[in-house]
């Protein structure tokens, strides 16, 4: 959406707060959980059909899974908000030769999946559907699916899980919202409805939802990753990771931006990996 456009949505929804602002929330959340890209193109499709492709099915929605068979562990490769399993193609093409078994998956409402809307404590559970079925041990995580990965492992702990791989997460609901305001010029009575919304459904406030609080209670080792230049998921985000716990190896890079698609992100995880 560009500038303009965001701009009236959110004068919108404002509008409807003063008479209404639990319906504002509702569709300001909606807005917030629809993904409006990630859908896979003839190209990426056609690459995708070289792995051996598997639907999970997790609340009435089919998670569609690619494997690539290897004799070594079993890597889960998690995507962020908007893109799908193509997204790894890159790092794919790195492991392959490294005989590792590779698992990617699209999220609800991206690739393949089915589903028109997406939140993080959604995309944990079919996180979690998948390395179970596969039984995963490392799981690398790109954005929201960083996060997941997170949200995933402290509610419902696999014991095959020994590794993650954090690349460009953001932190926590609070900032998540707080930039998703922001952008749409939400008024405080949207904000708190909001707020209040995520309360009524998850029975939590956001502030609640914080990986590196939850990273504590993960036994896994982990390796955190973020870009000073990363324009998405501010660096601070990252620096949550590497101040709260001794556990979390981080790494900041410059220059690579939100993506991390780059050959020295990619050898500081096998280094992780090979550890």
């Amino acid at each position: 959406m560009n500038a303009y456009f965001i701009k009236i949505i959110g004068f919108y929804i404002n509008l409807i707060s003063h008479f209404s602002s639990i319906y504002a929330a509702k569709l300001a959340i909606k807005l917030f959980s629809t993904p409006q890209k990630g859908r896979l193109n003839e190209k990426e499709n056609l690459y995708l059909d070289s792995a051996i492709q598997e639907e999970i099915i997790h609340k009435n929605i089919s998670i569609k899974t690619y494997c690539w068979k290897g004799e070594k562990e079993t890597i889960l490769l998690a995507h962020g908000w908007e893109s799908n399993a193509y997204r790894w193609k890159s790092f794919i093409e790195i492991l392959k030769p490294l005989n590792y078994t590779i698992i990617a998956l699209d999220a609800p409402g991206h690739g393949n999946s089915s589903g028109k809307l997406f939140n993080a404590i959604l995309y944990s559970e079919c996180i979690h559907a998948v390395a179970k079925k596969f039984k995963a041990n490392t799981i690398v995580g790109h954005s929201v699916g960083g996060t997941a990965t997170i949200f995933s492992q402290y509610k419902k702990q696999l014991a095959s899980i020994e590794k993650i791989v954090l690349l460009g997460a953001p932190a926590d609901f609070v900032g998540v919202f707080e930039r998703y305001e922001t952008m749409m010029g939400y008024n405080k009575k949207v904000s708190h409805a909001m707020a209040q919304y995520v309360l009524r459904e998850l029975n939590h406030l956001p502030a609640y939802y914080s990986a590196p609080d939850f990273i504590k209670e993960i036994e896994a080792k982990i390796l955190a990753v973020h870009d000073k230049k990363d324009r998405i998921i501010p660096y601070t985000d990252g620096l949550k990771f590497k101040k709260n716990y001794e556990k979390v190896e981080f790494i900041g890079t410059k220059g690579f931006g939100h993506g991390l698609k780059n050959e020295t992100v990619h050898n500081h995880v096998i280094d992780f990996l090979n550890a």
